[in-house]
């Protein structure tokens, strides 16, 4: 959430810089690399805190440390799972292995 906050932040500054400089004629190039520039600025020098946030959001998801994210069709499918399991404690399910490749078949 915090990275889609520090982004929505920095659109939110490079929209009317880019529009500023496209009204000031400087061409459309010339005026989303300025607009960039100047958001960038901006961001870095008054929006610490929320960069920072962000920055630890995304190393947190990609380090190995956040919890997995699962789909609502993935969360029934556990659930009807568990319920079956309860209803019948004489059957296991062993989701964490693989069948084995047959090779020279």
């Amino acid at each position: 959430m915090a990275f889609l906050k520090y982004s929505l932040i920095r659109l939110a500054l490079f929209l009317p810089l880019f529009a500023l400089f496209i009204y000031l004629q400087l061409g459309w190039l010339l005026a989303a690399l300025c607009a960039g520039m100047m958001a960038f600025a901006i961001s870095f020098l008054f929006f610490q805190r929320q960069r920072d946030a962000a920055t630890a959001s995304i190393h947190t998801r990609f380090s190995g440390q956040a919890k997995p994210l699962r789909s609502a069709g993935e969360v029934d499918d556990a659930d009807a799972e568990d319920r079956l399991v309860d209803e019948h404690p004489d059957v296991t399910v062993h989701t964490d292995s693989r069948p084995k490749d047959q090779k020279g078949s």
